[in-house]
């Protein structure tokens, strides 16, 4: 990939980059020459290889302590990159799902995008270039009912917004795209699979193979990896795709049956 891909000097911001497919995009972006912002809640005790800013993104205050950063360490922003995302929610399906497990899962899965892109997209516009990439996800197509129904719904909401934002914004020279992964082969970015196993008492392996079967299979026969992932957002990073934008990025293992 980096013999292909060129990111020198390019101020990136990546949230939730400290696990999975967000980790994996900060160490490619690194590879690839950017100069990389990352955030979480907690920075882990093993982690290097960027600038990081310890911020709750769920909230308001987290989400401008990011906004400074982005400011005084990088000076601006080339490119947005929002990987933040997962669920918490019980199973039981909808009845499962209090205002606080709504509340969560959109806090969690679409808001921060939202503020972030509020405060940073307008520096990309004044200067007449940047990309915004928005990690959704396949559920918002293959909605597992008896758990992901608020995290389909906030992933569902953060397309249709990402779409929208493109149309505005892509005439301004800043390009918005979204990657929807499938199953990402990644046991700390697998909350669900890892609540699954706990509380029916089986291997994470086979919660895994359970939500595949749930899904109605995976053709390419296992799940992505995170390296796979931050691949695919590299090369929408770049100027290779620079006639990309407002456009969905699956992922998945061929799992989605339609194109």
């Amino acid at each position: 990939m980096t013999q292909f891909l060129n990111l020198q000097g390019r101020r990136a911001l990546i949230t939730g980059g400290t696990s999975g497919a967000g980790a994996a995009t900060v160490a490619l972006f690194n590879e690839l020459g950017a100069r990389v912002l990352t955030t979480a809640r907690t920075k882990p005790s093993d982690f290097s290889g960027a600038a990081f800013v310890q911020a709750d993104l769920t909230t308001m205050a987290g989400v401008q302590t990011v906004v400074d950063a982005v400011q005084q360490r990088l000076g601006g922003l080339d490119i947005l990159v929002n990987v933040l995302g997962g669920s918490s929610a019980p199973s039981g399906g909808f009845a499962a799902l209090t205002d606080e497990e709504w509340d969560k899962e959109f806090n969690l899965n679409f808001f921060p995008a939202v503020r972030l892109d509020r405060a940073l997209i307008p520096g990309m516009i004044a200067q007449g270039s940047g990309v915004v990439i928005h990690v959704s996800s396949i559920q918002n197509r293959l909605p597992l009912p008896e758990a992901t129904t608020g995290y389909a719904s906030a992933k569902g909401a953060l397309n249709t917004y990402s779409k929208s934002i493109s149309k505005e914004v892509s005439p301004k020279g800043v390009r918005v795209v979204r990657v929807s992964p499938g199953w990402i082969a990644d046991p700390g970015a697998n909350g669900l699979a890892l609540r699954i196993a706990e509380e029916a008492g089986i291997s994470y392996e086979e919660a895994v193979q359970s939500i595949m079967n749930s899904l109605g299979g995976i053709p390419l026969g296992r799940p992505a990896k995170p390296e796979e992932v931050a691949d695919l957002i590299a090369f929408l990073a770049s100027d290779r795709a620079s006639s990309i934008t407002g456009t969905e990025h699956v992922i998945d293992g061929g799992a989605v049956p339609t194109a």
